[in-house]
């Protein structure tokens, strides 16, 4: 498949159109017109002077000044021909929505505005053939590229909504309504302007976001440095990135320390100090030190990459109530045609009504009948709150799982590396030899790579000592470590690697108390008695418990934690937290036989980290997962944190909701003035004017309420 950008698409019926066009031609049946994204998806078999004409029926082109895709290779799978077609598009009353465009088109509308206000004002003191004559400049001036393609689908009898624009002028101008006639083709002329701009300006948001891809690097090779562009960096290659430029692509720092702002990755505005040995983010801005790092993944293979090309593909695809929406409008033009016949032949015919009345009536309800306001309810809105979560870091894989977040109404979490850290740590100590606890414990697990063992050294680590080597160690399964330090004997682990000392009824009560709280419990002894024990626990992430209250502020009903620990592990962080409801004890089977169970009473998204939530992820109606970049992360789930915490996520329901609260909105907004509007020509007070302000009303309200979802405020 081939990529191209389209300019000059004035609406989404009118793209809807065109692709049906496109479809019909030799090989065309897999062609895809986004009026969202403005991108047009061809089979490289399919004759391009054709499409090239298809488009130009309507004043659209393909903008051959701009290749987005080749500016931001996400894939590296597109392909992109210059066919050699030359066309000078630069037609002064193209509706192409770019800057110089509309301003000419801004231009034309106001010299028209202009004329028709002086032939209005000065009327009386003007022969009638000069008064028609401006009237008819100023038709033409603002309207005529719509009268024309209006024409071209009257004859090839395809109603949208430039024929119903030129069957209302035609009939205003055939009753001698001139000054209406005008009126018409100007306010129309500003309703299609206006409406492009709107769609521009989400599409210009989602632009910026992608502009973030770096678009070279300064590589070493041999000692010698070069700029090459970034599509040719290869797994291996070391590049040097200087204060104030981009990392080209993922990979580790080998030399040098500096501070990383990641903001392009995980929405994080913070930066993060990086140095030798640790990984880095292609995109991410180098703040003030030198950094040679060496490229683990070729661009297109990279975090950022991926996320800017599944951002693309999300602002392409068309949620359940946009897919409606079109049905619906496709049968909507017809039948409001058949109103508008019905409107203008009964009165007269069956009670004695004047033809000019009603054929007037008729005309205005051609024009309340523009779907333009309806069509646009969804796809501005979806666009705006998909840009809006990727410049906070989330990443959501299209306009669908936008929706689906914004109605949710359960959430569950894994514990593990979810609501907690994934890092064990020494909650509670009990001493009974302050000599030799800490150094025992030390000395035997100072080699280990156990988390348990990271954790108790961490422990050790707050305090100063000396920690011998042991002479002899040797772990033992299930249980723990022996080890002989100074020709001692001492044992390390769980109860059962206790077994060679008796437990007193006080110690055994202090291990049973630790247990209570959900600890896991690591003891040291030596031939004789315990010498202290250790109380472990998953640390709880500090923001868990107010991004738990802020969701149930946001609408989510009820929170659920599931988790494989045991159940009194799972009631404690149940508790810290605030969840609504948690289980614990659960295999992978069992998370995902939970999810179908509270899917059959609610709306369930499931968030886990990806990689061993994946049954549960999969199961459940909407997955998240939170991956700060891995791979696994952005492949399994239908929205990614690119986060490692859930900071993001309350913002990102909120947001979701919002959205579907618009376009509900939007569509009542679109139907109400239509049908205020269509109520008006049962007394016969529909005009033409007040049908055209209805349509354009409602276009324009709809558009800016939508971009309201852009407006961030600033933290």
């Amino acid at each position: 498949m081939n990529e191209y950008r389209v300019k000059g698409l004035s609406c989404g019926n009118c793209a809807m159109g065109l692709e049906q066009q496109i479809k019909k031609l030799a090989y065309g049946e897999t062609a895809t017109l986004s009026y969202n994204s403005g991108k047009l998806k061809l089979d490289s078999r399919v004759s391009f002077p054709d499409v090239e004409r298809i488009l130009k029926s309507d004043n659209a082109f393909i903008d051959r000044t701009h290749d987005h895709s080749h500016d931001h290779d996400h894939s590296g799978s597109h392909k992109h021909h210059d066919h050699g077609h030359g066309h000078d598009h630069g037609d002064g009353h193209t509706h192409s929505h770019e800057h110089g465009s509309s301003k000419k088109i801004m231009i034309l509308l106001i010299v028209s505005a202009v004329i028709y206000a002086a032939a209005f004002i000065f009327g009386n003191q003007l022969n009638a053939t000069l008064q028609i004559s401006m009237y008819v400049i100023a038709i033409l001036l603002s309207g005529y590229s719509t009268f024309l393609k209006g024409l071209k689908n009257l004859f090839a009898f395809r109603f949208n909504i430039d024929t119903l624009m030129t069957i209302a002028l035609i009939g205003a101008v055939s009753i001698g309504d001139w000054k209406e006639a005008t009126l018409v083709a100007i306010l129309f002329g500003l309703n299609e302007l206006l409406e492009g701009l709107g769609m521009e300006k989400a599409r210009r948001s989602m632009e910026t976001l992608l502009k973030v891809a770096p678009k070279e690097a300064h590589i070493l090779n041999n000692g010698i440095e070069s700029v090459v562009p970034i599509a040719s960096l290869k797994v291996g290659d070391l590049v040097i990135v200087k204060p104030g430029e981009k990392i080209p692509s993922d990979g580790t720092v080998t030399a040098g320390k500096s501070s990383v702002n990641e903001a392009a990755i995980t929405g994080e505005s913070l930066p993060v100090e990086k140095s030798t040995g640790e990984p880095v983010f292609g995109g991410s801005i180098n703040n003030e030190g030198v950094l040679h790092v060496t490229v683990d993944k070729a661009y297109k293979d990279s975090s950022l990459a991926k996320i800017l090309h599944l951002v693309e593909e999300a602002q392409e695809t068309k949620t359940p109530t946009e897919l409606f929406i079109n049905k619906f409008a496709k049968y909507y033009t017809p039948i409001i045609m058949a109103v508008s016949a019905l409107v203008i032949l009964i009165p007269p015919l069956l009670l004695g009504g004047d033809w000019s009345k009603w054929v007037y009536q008729g005309l205005a309800v051609l024009i309340v009948g523009c779907p333009c306001a309806l069509i646009l309810s969804s796809p501005i809105a979806i666009v705006s709150g998909i840009t809006r979560n990727a410049r906070n870091g989330i990443l959501i894989k299209g306009g669908v799982f936008l929706e689906q977040l914004g109605k949710i109404d359960t959430l569950a979490f894994d514990k593990t590396g979810t609501l907690t850290k994934g890092e064990p740590h020494v909650e509670q100590t009990i001493v009974f030899d302050e000599e030799r606890f800490l150094m025992v414990a030390a000395s035997i697990e100072k080699s280990s790579s156990h988390p348990l063992a990271k954790a108790i050294m961490k422990k050790v680590n707050e305090s100063t000592m000396d920690v011998p080597a042991p002479d002899d160690i040797q772990t033992v399964s299930g249980r723990g470590v022996e080890a002989r330090i100074h020709g001692n004997q001492y044992w390390l682990g769980n109860e059962k690697n206790m077994e060679h000392i008796e437990l007193s009824a006080d110690i055994q009560k202090q291990i049973n108390d630790l247990k209570e709280q959900g600890l896991t419990l690591v003891l040291v002894a030596d031939t004789q008695r315990v010498l202290g024990m250790f109380g472990i626990s998953d640390e709880i992430r500090e923001e868990s418990k107010s991004v738990i209250e802020e969701l149930h502020r946001a609408g989510i009903k009820r929170t659920v934690m599931l988790t494989g620990d045991h159940q009194k592990t799972a009631e404690k962080v149940a508790n810290l937290v605030g969840v609504t409801a948690y289980y614990g004890g659960l295999l992978p089977e069992d998370k995902v036989n939970k999810i179908k169970e509270l899917a059959t009473t609610g709306r369930v998204a499931m968030i886990g980290d990806g990689i061993n939530d994946a049954p549960a992820l999969a199961s459940a109606q909407l997955g998240i997962a939170m991956g700060k970049g891995t791979d696994s992360a952005i492949e399994t789930a239908d929205i990614v944190l690119m986060q490692d915490h859930l900071g993001k996520l309350p913002e990102a329901v909120s947001i979701a909701k919002r959205v579907n609260s618009i376009i509900r909105f939007n569509i009542s907004v679109a139907l109400g003035l239509k049908l205020i509007a269509l109520l008006l020509t049962i007394p016969g007070l529909l005009t033409l004017w007040i049908a055209i302000l209805s349509d354009m009303g409602a276009t324009i309200f709809v558009t800016l309420v939508s971009l309201t979802i852009l407006i961030q405020k600033k933290s």
